[in-house]
């Protein structure tokens, strides 16, 4: 009786592996047009489409710092036609700063396969009279409580960056989180809304190119290719802001093994084509997959780990 209840529920779902895809398949950005996100799917999705055979449909759907669009993405069928793009700050911070969180990314999600490891720029206003990032100290720590720093909510890895340098430096400013996603909070600095932030390199890079934006450092290990006159945080004598949003392919809980380990070969495939790697490093990303699926849920584990370390230590609470 177990054995033929249990076929009822695997066999249609092992038929559907065998024919996976045969229809359009979705991936969930959790953040609005213009961010990081938003940036590396559109650019994955053409290679994606041509290799699985299918239209892949691309749904911006922002809200709560990613928390929106991986609760829609966690609830859908979990049959391989419903993708998340998710990144450090919807699946390993949110946890740690949204005690209540509807959606648990190491519960309800699993994990295909790293696509990008984007490094955030320290960038400021041009208006703001600084040139270096030493120079930003001092100026912030003359003009305690009157500069607003931007981010793309609590639980973002800008936001985390900021108030790790604040705690490091004592530094009073105000936080300003916007709707949406990188895009709308780097709009925001380069408009004079607030002067400072933490932005995605993908997201800045565009206001840094047009002299919208001052670049004062970079938090990737080395120097950028695409900035080399930013120095690093390790550089400016800050080792611990040392980091990047490195976003990632996920899938809802109970989808196949033969579904996931068809989109892990198709999208390390789409990863590899040159257009794909060009177009992502220009605009500051960089291609980075896991060895396995199962590696890159090590991955997430620990740095949802640390996260909520760095959260709980930056009392990094939501507003």
């Amino acid at each position: 009786m177990r054995f033929s209840l249990l076929a009822l529920i695997l066999f249609p779902l092992l038929g559907l592996a065998q024919g996976y895809p045969n229809r359009p398949v979705k991936i969930i950005i959790p953040f609005a047009p213009g961010g990081a996100s938003d940036f590396v799917g559109r650019i994955m999705q053409p290679r994606m489409s041509e290799l699985l055979g299918q239209p892949i449909i691309i749904e911006n759907k922002s809200g709560a710092a990613g928390s929106v669009g991986a609760e829609a993405a966690a609830k859908s069928a979990p049959d391989g036609y419903t993708l998340f793009l998710g990144n450090v700050g919807s699946i390993a911070i949110n946890p740690g700063v949204f005690p209540s969180l509807g959606t648990y990314p190491l519960r309800d999600f699993v994990a295909v396969t790293q696509v990008v490891d984007v490094p955030s720029a320290f960038v400021v206003n041009p208006s703001l009279p600084v040139n270096s990032f030493k120079e930003f100290i001092g100026y912030a720590k003359a003009n305690p409580g009157k500069l607003n720093y931007a981010s793309p909510g609590s639980g973002s890895l800008d936001r985390l960056e900021m108030e790790l340098l604040r705690k490091l430096e004592k530094l009073d400013m105000v936080h300003v989180p916007y709707k949406g996603g990188a895009g709308p909070a780097t709009a925001g600095v380069m408009g004079g809304e607030t002067q400072v932030m933490f932005a995605t390199a993908a997201s800045a890079m565009p206001g840094i190119k047009s002299g919208r934006l001052r670049v004062l450092g970079v938090t990737s290990t080395k120097r950028m290719e695409q900035l080399p006159e930013a120095p690093t945080m390790q550089e400016s004598g800050y080792p611990d802001l040392t980091a990047s949003s490195w976003q990632g392919i996920f899938v809802p809980t109970g989808t196949p093994k033969e579904v996931v380990d068809r989109l892990y070969a198709v999208t390390v495939q789409v990863m590899t084509a040159p257009e794909v790697v060009n177009r992502l490093k220009t605009g500051g990303a960089e291609v980075l997959t896991s060895a396995s699926p199962a590696a890159f849920h090590q991955y997430v584990a620990e740095e949802t780990q640390r996260w909520a370390r760095i959260a709980k230590e930056s009392n990094a609470t939501p507003d």
